[in-house]
């Protein structure tokens, strides 16, 4: 698939947003006034925009409302619907803190839930797809929503359970990339099947479709080297989840916190970035890419 840097951003950012509104919703940190505003405003610039940026991604952005009529059958519409309720109810909640100083408690917990359902609905976009079988496994729920909490954990400040989420993201990352890279063997799909004629014996391209490139082969083949693809795996996995813990294990300071922050957030867009170039369209049997 083609990496589009809109929806990187997107599922970079929101993911970092909503993970930490998880925790402020949880009363993590106890923080009230000023300081409270502050962690809800990084909270939002991150969630809506990372929001904001997917709809760079939409052939016509402007309308992007009409998401929100189709929850019945659209996961990117039940993601619509559940990230304005999760904004709304944190917002109520945070309300609450900075001018009353007052933790309204049990909108927090329903707000951290609906940012964590919203990640959820993020990444069911993707998993439902039996086009692209590396993503369409148990694993890139899990993915999103181990990545979503560890980097929420790094941005309120919760030193302890962001070196366990930081562990836990790695290991389902890590998990993702080997599983993923035999999902399209596994799910028996080539030429034979994709065109029906496997019955009649051997199939196989004998010229290609057309002479030039057109928009299937620009939005869902994208092919990696092997070489890269490890390299750039090494430095995601260093970034994203090495670093982080080891400066988390070290004295924590604003220093030390800060730089596991940036680290894992460059980490984290390097891991998206593979996610989308690695993943393979089935839809590339046909021009003979896979």
């Amino acid at each position: 698939m083609h990496p589009a840097p809109s929806v990187i951003i997107f599922t970079t950012l929101s993911g970092l947003g909503f993970g930490l509104l998880t925790f402020l919703g949880l009363g993590l940190p106890d923080v009230t006034g000023w300081t409270a505003f502050w962690f809800f405003v990084i909270g939002y610039v991150l969630a809506v925009g990372g929001l904001s940026a997917s709809a760079f991604h939409l052939g016509h952005p402007e309308r992007a409302l009409k998401a929100f009529t189709q929850w019945k059958t659209s996961w990117l519409s039940r993601e619509a619907v559940t990230s304005v309720a999760a904004l709304l109810t944190m917002a109520l909640y945070g309300a609450g803190l900075v001018f009353f100083d007052t933790a309204w408690q049990p909108l927090g917990w329903i707000g951290a839930a609906l940012s964590l359902l919203t990640v959820f609905t993020t990444s069911m976009i993707y998993t439902q797809m039996k086009t692209v079988p590396r993503w369409h496994m148990v694993w890139t729920p899990a993915h999103f929503l181990t990545l979503s909490l560890a980097g929420g954990a790094l941005l309120a400040g919760q030193a302890f359970a962001s070196i366990f989420l930081l562990l836990l993201a790695g290991m389902t990352t890590v998990a993702m990339w080997i599983i993923g890279d035999t999902r399209f063997a596994r799910s028996g799909t080539d030429m034979a099947t994709a065109t029906g004629l496997g019955r009649i014996g051997t199939v196989k391209a004998f010229e290609p479709p057309h002479t030039g490139t057109n928009y299937l082969l620009r939005e869902f083949v994208h092919v990696v080297g092997r070489k890269h693809g490890r390299k750039l795996r090494l430095i995601a996995g260093l970034l994203a989840f090495v670093v982080p813990i080891l400066l988390m294990l070290l004295l924590v300071t604003h220093v030390t916190a800060a730089l596991a922050i940036l680290s894992h957030v460059a980490g984290v867009f390097a891991a998206r970035w593979l996610f989308f170039a690695e993943a393979e369209h089935v839809v590339g049997l046909y021009y003979g890419k896979r």
